[in-house]
Parts: structure tokens; C-alpha cells; sequence
């Protein structure tokens, strides 16, 4: 059994890894914890594990306590708040699972670009893309969770920035999300009468993840990529629905590139290659991936269509299957659910 500790559970991730957690065979969670929430019962936060957590507290967390106590830390916790409490985690000798985006760059420079001054820049994590970065996984002390959009990007464009078959100066993606990835705070485009019975685009050049998604697509294509990133807001509560748009240097047909894409991902568990396009019900409550294109009849235009559910493949889900490979579990373990369709 593997000591595990969470540190962030008031939130709907930290609820999410949660009852992963409370479920897998090969899990002892030892602690629960968070600021803001300390001292709450955890089912006044989540009345939905009633009759599973007992009469469990959120404790306040004392790191030095938490990292020696635990082999493994999830950090569910806001931007910021990991770059300062991860180090003392290591040196206490826990492995870390972050998931939020204080160790996904390369640079540090780019991150405090988008976020803010960062505070142990000499501490470096493995960005925790299985499907990409599997045996680094294996390995690594701190393993840096993917955001739920560039999670549905990568996975989407990922055999064709490999093989370098598309223009890197001309990528687009297009994507929607759920309510439930703005978190648990309420404000006002948030409230049910303002996004009940609407759809609207937010940050629609300079989002967070345009420079993580690109970073991603880079290193895969071996080249710069000019990428365009707009993120929407869907009024439904779970899940994304990425669209991107590339253009092919050589032209080919949607049957050469679905082989592509089954051959790339072969063997991947949460992957599914399918024949048309995917939509969110496909995927929701599940930890799959599905990815479907279409070609035009040019041959040159490419629309690749990813969906996920933002808090399990796109979050929780992700931070355990990420666990499971670092510690030499069956990577499917505790993640066996089928998406819940309709």
C-alpha cells in the first residue's frame, strides 16, 4: 500500500482525486489536508462521499510532517502555493504530484510571464503527460500535472508534430470547457442565469495554457510553432472539447492519418482513436481521451477533435495514473470507470 497524503481538497479537483483515491486497492490515504477549509469535516465538502470518509477533518498542513509521513503528496492547490511547499516535501523524502502550474515550464521565465515571480526555480518536475513522457514519469521525484486544456491539445496534435507533417506557423485550436474547470469559487460569469443558456470565449489571445500547450507542441515538432489558442465557456458542468485546425506540407487522406494516429497511440490505455468525431459524452466520467479528424477534400486542411473530462484525464485522473507509473502500479489501476453516457 502506498502512503498518500492530498493537500487541497476543498476544491472540485481536490474532490475528484479524492474519491479515486478512497477507492484504489493499492492506496492508504494518510492525511487530508488544506488552509482555508482546516478544521472543516470533509463531507460538509463533498456530501457526496457521506458514508466513506467517516467523520474525517481537513487538517492544516505542517509540511514537514505531511512529507515525511507520506510517500506521495498531492499538491491539488492554487498557482503559487506548490513552489513553496514542494521543496520541503522532497527533502522530507515524499514524492510530489503538482497539479497545479507552478512546475510545467522549462523556463521560468515564461511562467512568470503568465503567472507570477517564482519562488524555487532551481527545483525542476517532469511534466506528467504519460502518453509522452511515460519512463521519465517512472522516475521522477516531482511530476508536474498537465492543465486540462493542453492535455485535449498535445494528445490531438501530437502524431503530426512528431512527424513533422504540418506548417508550424499555422496551428489554431479551438476549445470548450466546462463550468466545473473554473473551480469551486463563484463569480459572476459563473452564475447559473449568466452561463445557464450561454457560450462565450474568455481570454481569447493570452490564455495561461497557449504557452504550455506550445511548449508541448515544440519540443514534439523540433521546431517553433505559431500557435493560436481561444478557450470558450460551455454550459455543462464536466469535460472539454478541443478542435484544432493544421495544415498539412504534404497532402494525404483522413484513412493515412487515422492509421497514423492508431499506430502512435498503440498500446495507450486511455487513448481512443475513433472513427468520427468525439463529443463529451463519449468521455465524461471516465479517463479517456478520444480523437477524431476530418480532412479536406484538398488534402492539405486538417481538423483534429479531442475530448476529455477536465477533471479526470484533464486532473485527478491524470494525477493517479501518474502515480500508478511512478510506483509500479498497473497504470489503469483505480481508473476502470466508463465514461456515463447520457
Amino acid at each position: 500500500m502506498i502512503r498518500v497524503s492530498l493537500v487541497g481538497v476543498a476544491g472540485y479537483t481536490g474532490g475528484e482525486l479524492l474519491r479515486l483515491l478512497l477507492r484504489h486497492p493499492e492506496v492508504e490515504v494518510v492525511g487530508v489536508y488544506g488552509e482555508e477549509h482546516a478544521g472543516a469535516r470533509v463531507v460538509e465538502l463533498h456530501p457526496h462521499l457521506s458514508g466513506v470518509v467517516g467523520e474525517e477533518r481537513v487538517k492544516k498542513p505542517d509540511y514537514g510532517k505531511v512529507g515525511s509521513e507520506a510517500e506521495l503528496v498531492f499538491l491539488a492547490t492554487p498557482n503559487g502555493v506548490a513552489m513553496k511547499v514542494a521543496p520541503r516535501l522532497l527533502r522530507e523524502g515524499a514524492k510530489v504530484v503538482d497539479l497545479s502550474a507552478d512546475y510545467r515550464f522549462d523556463d521560468v521565465r515564461v511562467y512568470e510571464k503568465y503567472y507570477t515571480k517564482h519562488e524555487s526555480p532551481e527545483v525542476k518536475g517532469i511534466y506528467g503527460l504519460p502518453e509522452l513522457y511515460r519512463e521519465r514519469i517512472r522516475k521522477a521525484d516531482l511530476i508536474a500535472n498537465p492543465g486540462c486544456y493542453p492535455t485535449a491539445a498535445i494528445l490531438a496534435l501530437a502524431p503530426l508534430m512528431k512527424g513533422r507533417m504540418v506548417d508550424p506557423g499555422r496551428v489554431v485550436v479551438d476549445a470548450i470547457s466546462g463550468t466545473s474547470g473554473a473551480g469551486r469559487g463563484l463569480r459572476e460569469n459563473l452564475h447559473h442565469p449568466v452561463c445557464g443558456e450561454n457560450v462565450s470565449a474568455y481570454s481569447a489571445t493570452r490564455h495561461r495554457h497557449l504557452p504550455e500547450i506550445k511548449q508541448e507542441l515544440e519540443k514534439l515538432a523540433g521546431e517553433e510553432v505559431g500557435l493560436c489558442f481561444t478557450p470558450h465557456l460551455a454550459p455543462v458542468v464536466r469535460g472539454i472539447l478541443s478542435t484544432s485546425h493544421v495544415f498539412l506540407r504534404e497532402r494525404s487522406s483522413k484513412e493515412r492519418l487515422l492509421e497514423l494516429y492508431r499506430e502512435f497511440y498503440s498500446g495507450e490505455p486511455f487513448v481512443r482513436v475513433v472513427e468520427g468525431l468525439p463529443e463529451l459524452n463519449y468521455v465524461v466520467g471516465s479517463n479517456y481521451c478520444d480523437i477524431g479528424l476530418e480532412v479536406s477534400e484538398d488534402g492539405r486542411w486538417v481538423v483534429v477533435v479531442s475530448a476529455i473530462d477536465n477533471l479526470l484525464k484533464g486532473g485527478s485522473g491524470q494525477a493517479v495514473q501518474n502515480m500508478n507509473l511512478r510506483f509500479g502500479i498497473e497504470e489503469t489501476k483505480g481508473l476502470e470507470a466508463l465514461p456515463m453516457r447520457p
